[in-house]
């Protein structure tokens, strides 16, 4: 199949296709006689597994480790636990961030009672960060 054909079978863009080939993600493909990429099923099922792996937001060095797994299936799998769980704690850090954020932002939204921007509460609440003690 053609690159297009590739991109429209995976929903990924002609141009990653390009940048997981030059950064070695996704083999070279064959080349036809008037020099078009020619992609196979393997092409295909290795760059879903990049999109899924990106889907859940491992790094491309990640990617690169568990593709290297992947080529060796002989190998014990600990490298691909050991990367997955670490993601999860980076997922799970982020998420208690982001619950702190949603806090923060809840609290500030609830002091809002209208009126004029000089009497903002949601402006002043941003200015006091550096004062906040969750008493305002």
């Amino acid at each position: 199949m053609k690159i297009g054909e590739l991109s429209r079978a995976t929903g990924t863009n002609i141009e990653t296709i390009r940048y997981y080939e030059r950064i070695g993600l996704l083999p070279a493909p064959a080349r036809t006689e008037a020099n078009y990429r020619s992609y196979g099923d393997a092409h295909r099922a290795r760059l879903r597994f990049v999109r899924h792996s990106r889907e859940l937001g491992f790094t491309i060095d990640e990617i690169r480790s568990l593709l290297d797994l992947s080529d060796h299936p002989e190998r014990d799998c600990a490298d691909a636990d050991r990367i997955a769980s670490a993601h999860l704690e980076q997922v799970e850090a982020k998420i208690a961030q982001l619950s702190a954020l949603r806090d923060e932002l809840t609290r500030i939204v609830g002091r809002c009672r209208g009126g004029l921007a000089g009497d903002c509460r949601v402006i002043e609440a941003l200015g006091d960060h550096g004062q906040c003690d969750g008493a305002h």
